[in-house]
């Protein structure tokens, strides 16, 4: 399954059905098929990914210290898990850009419809 986000301020954004459920947990607390987030509520959606991505990014950061601490990983080097996954950051980075946008134009986010 896709998920397709639209917005009158922006052009469509598709998403694998992780990516988005993923995104939309975040925003709404609930993945599903069908939804609206209106210009009132996209501050909030927009803090959550935010909040979200700093978080990730921490931990992360507390991770790799942890290996390197521990001698599992070359000074320097990434683990194999860490260079193999796409960050939450850069996931997050088209929706956030289409909800900064529909909240500069005063516009709803749709998906499901």
């Amino acid at each position: 399954m896709l998920y397709k986000f639209k917005s009158k301020a922006t052009s469509d954004l598709i998403m694998l059905e992780p990516d988005g459920k993923r995104l939309l947990s975040i925003i709404r607390n609930d993945d599903s098929s069908k939804g609206i987030l209106t210009p009132e509520q996209l501050p909030l959606a927009i803090k959550a990914l935010e909040v979200a991505i700093a978080l990730e990014e921490v931990r992360v950061a507390d991770a790799l210290s942890a290996q390197k601490e521990a001698g599992a990983t070359p000074e320097g080097k990434v683990s194999f898990r860490e260079s193999e996954t796409v960050s939450l950051k850069r996931r997050a980075q088209p929706m956030l850009e289409m909800l900064r946008r529909s909240l500069s134009a005063q516009a709803d986010v749709v998906w499901g419809v």
